[in-house]
């Protein structure tokens, strides 16, 4: 079946939406506000809420507010192997994972970002099937941060990211509400640490 072609400009659009307001990703908001009336109404609605709240916002603000959700709330973790791996040595065999998602699209990450940061994951939706099943296999991150930004207007973002994937499992619903109780595994292990580049050389 072939995707809908509109989903990669929902992936670009909530990648943006999802970064930290920098003065490029915020430049870019009229642009990508025109865009938003080609995706179905309802995703469409969503992005459009996050988008606007960018757009009339003081930017200082918006950084301020940003770095407070996303940098001390840890289960408002951007990166969606923390959720089912936590800093245990299972992290890293996860991101190999991902790694090898970014390697069949001809991208890598670049800017410092582990590969499963989900604006990047969302960037390479866009250009390749390889970023929708790293999203399907990581729902329950995706559950667990939404519930995470309750009452945030960065859940709109989100919702919008789980309404483009199939829906939940069983199996995954009840693995969400396990951690969600527990929290992610705890074990310290050192990883090392957006945008995608093309490893032929092009920036995306």
């Amino acid at each position: 079946m072939t995707a809908p072609s509109w989903r990669p400009i929902a992936a670009r659009a909530a990648s943006l939406l999802l970064r930290y307001p920098d003065r490029d990703t915020l430049d870019v908001l009229p642009t990508l506000l025109a865009a938003l009336g080609t995706l179905p109404p309802g995703i469409a609605g969503d992005l459009r809420t996050l988008a606007e709240h960018r757009a009339g916002v003081d930017p200082i603000r918006l950084a301020d507010d940003y770095v407070q959700l996303f940098d001390f709330r840890r289960r408002c973790c951007l990166h969606l192997t923390y959720y089912t791996a936590g800093d245990t040595r299972r992290r890293g065999e996860a991101l190999v994972l991902f790694t090898a998602g970014y390697k069949a699209a001809g991208v890598e990450v670049v800017g410092g970002e582990l590969p499963d940061y989900l604006p990047a994951v969302l960037d390479l939706a866009a250009v390749h099937d390889d970023g929708w099943r790293l999203l399907r296999e990581n729902r329950v991150g995706l559950d667990l941060l939404t519930n995470a930004l309750d009452g945030s207007v960065y859940r709109h973002a989100v919702e919008a990211v789980r309404a483009m994937l199939p829906a939940a499992r069983p199996g995954d619903i009840a693995a969400a509400v396990r951690l969600a109780r527990s929290g992610p595994p705890v074990e310290q292990v050192g990883l090392e640490p957006f945008g995608l580049v093309d490893t032929t050389g092009g920036r995306r």
